[in-house]
């Protein structure tokens, strides 16, 4: 397991572009990263071999590489590319003994079962996350931000 304490950036995602539930999500942390720490590679396609591992272990599991060349996998991933984006408390969360432990037994079957998630699902818990990243990166500039107080959108 990779210390994700101080990953360097840029981290390199490698993400399965061919499902909706990655793709979402990935889309997500592309909307929260404002510092440009992530970097996303769709490594779905046949015949992709640019990554840190064969293609079909990157399609069963997410991956990343720090800048330093320090590979992560799975949860690993997730805790630095949430670190990454601005999410530090979730990175804290699938940290804690108990959650990890959770998160590291369930990850698998969701590998497993991902493609069989419904659409309705997925679309409308991953797209009101990343349309709220969006509107408050575009909100805070220079280090003042100036969020109006609407209610969110449904």
């Amino acid at each position: 397991m990779t210390s994700i304490h101080h990953p360097a950036y840029p981290l390199t995602l490698y993400y399965d572009g061919s499902c909706r539930l990655c793709s979402a999500e990935i889309h997500n942390l592309k909307a929260r990263d404002t510092t440009g720490r992530l970097a996303l590679v769709d490594c779905s396609p046949e015949g992709f071999t640019d990554g840190p591992a064969p293609r079909e272990a990157l399609m069963n599991a997410i991956h990343a590489v720090d800048a330093a060349g320090r590979v992560y996998v799975g949860i690993d991933t997730f805790r630095a590319a949430y670190a990454a984006a601005g999410l530090p408390w979730v990175r804290t969360m699938l940290g804690l003994p108990l959650l990890s432990g959770m998160a590291r037994r369930a990850y698998p079957v969701l590998v497993r079962h991902r493609y069989r998630l419904p659409g309705w699902l997925i679309g409308p818990l991953f797209e009101r996350a990343a349309r709220r990243a969006q509107r408050q990166s575009a909100a805070c500039r220079d280090g003042a931000c100036s969020l109006d107080h609407r209610p969110e959108e449904h």
